[in-house]
């Protein structure tokens, strides 16, 4: 059953706004950050409104409700993603989350002798946190190379492992520049045939929103994503772990509510995830959570994957009949996401950003905080189209307008 595009954007405010000589607003940004449904703002505000209190340390009413809307957004994400509830550690983001890993799981199993595997398609989150730690613990840093059409060479990767020293792989689930969708499962086998002790980390930020994911069938061990991609607040995201996993970590940070005992001269934690969230946690944001969670399910992830998949082909195609128009990534959206980046020749990314924004058409122009990849493509930017639940066709004339304006204004 196809998605009812018009009907989903009222539950989005911000789409009903127009802009620069009222012009419709669309809205391609998606995959920096989606836009709020109503119900995910009155999950906020119904918080702050009634329930506002601190969690886990109140007897009172207000303070057992606001516990239930924290918690409670924690076993919501924990079905959402198939996972134990145990697992699922609230950060403020994405970045947090992996920077977690890196700090409390790779700098203290991994040392000189060691390789970690990652790809040259990862963002910077997923990336310069093991930079840091190889550069203070000694380890080696391998990256899986692509193909010509964006996607992991997995006998590159082979190669990679076959000296069974790789421990860690990190690895992006969807790329956020080339939409490309990888096979976690595949990647995995191919580093756990090498070394079976291999542990595995997920940049999840751009798959959660856009398809179903399981974290049990992944079969890995940390599993990065955020809220403000899946129509819920910004400042929240998670990491999903084994709990196990967890138990053998150190805290990243430490405070409040993550001590189980404390004395002048040592210190015992708390449970697992307590453990990870020190001091007062984002109690609003994780209602809000748990609302997008609930809005997404209500629309259905099997429906949103198709629509995006359909959707995303229509617009890769225009794109690519366009004269001097080059789309990065694969061009089969069924291997992709919906973030799908452009060039026009001789034309700045910039500008053709600024040129989109006065036909009130918002994408992401930039490196898109994967300046490596950038590189590997051979250019300093590109322009980003990002499609979510309440796009449709009728936001790709505007996006070709825009496009075609760009490129005969600074053509000339």
């Amino acid at each position: 059953m196809t998605l009812d595009v018009p009907t989903l954007r009222k539950d989005f405010p911000v789409l009903s706004r127009e802009v620069h000589d009222a012009r419709r607003l669309v809205y391609l940004d998606s995959a920096a950050s989606s836009q709020t449904p109503t119900p995910v703002l009155e999950a906020m505000d119904h918080y702050y409104r009634w329930s506002r209190s601190n969690v886990h340390r109140g007897v009172y009413r207000l303070a057992e409700e606001a516990t239930d809307l924290y918690e409670g957004g924690r076993t919501k994400l924990a079905t959402f993603v198939d996972a134990d509830p145990r697992g699922v550690v609230f950060t403020k983001n994405a970045t947090e989350a992996m920077n977690l890993v890196a700090y409390s799981w790779v700098r203290r199993h991994l040392g000189p002798g060691d390789a970690v595997l990652t790809t040259m398609m990862e963002h910077h989150a997923n990336h310069v946190p093991l930079l840091y730690a190889a550069r203070d613990v000694g380890f080696e840093v391998r990256h899986v190379p692509l193909t010509d059409d964006g996607r992991l060479d997995l006998e590159a990767a082979r190669s990679l492992v076959a000296d069974g020293r790789v421990k860690f792989l990190a690895m992006v689930h969807v790329s956020n520049v080339l939409g490309t969708r990888n096979d976690v499962a595949a990647m995995t086998a191919l580093v756990r045939d090498a070394n079976e002790q291999a542990v595995v980390l997920v940049d999840g930020t751009q798959a959660v929103p856009q398809m179903p994911v399981s974290f049990r069938e992944l079969d890995v061990d940390f599993y990065a994503l955020t809220g403000h991609k899946m129509c819920g607040p910004t400042g929240i995201g998670a990491l999903v772990a084994r709990p196990e996993r967890l138990e053998a970590m150190d805290p990243f940070l430490t405070g409040g509510e993550m001590i189980r005992d404390v004395t002048i001269e040592s210190v015992t934690w708390n449970d697992v995830p307590a453990k990870f969230e020190a001091g007062t946690p984002m109690i609003a944001e994780a209602a809000g959570l748990g609302a997008a969670v609930d809005y997404l399910t209500g629309v259905g992830m099997e429906r949103i994957r198709a629509h995006e998949t359909e959707l995303a082909q229509v617009f890769i195609d225009r794109l690519g009949e366009l004269d001097g128009v080059t789309v990065h990534g694969p061009k089969d959206a069924t291997q992709r996401g919906g973030a799908i980046s452009f060039a026009i020749d001789g034309v700045h990314p910039h500008d053709v950003g600024a040129m989109l924004d006065s036909k009130g058409v918002c994408v992401r122009v930039g490196h898109h905080c994967a300046k490596p990849l950038m590189k590997e493509l051979g250019v300093v930017a590109t322009a980003r189209a990002s499609l979510y639940l309440y796009n449709d066709v009728d936001d790709l004339e505007p996006l070709v307008e825009g496009i075609e304006a760009a490129r005969s204004f600074f053509r000339r």
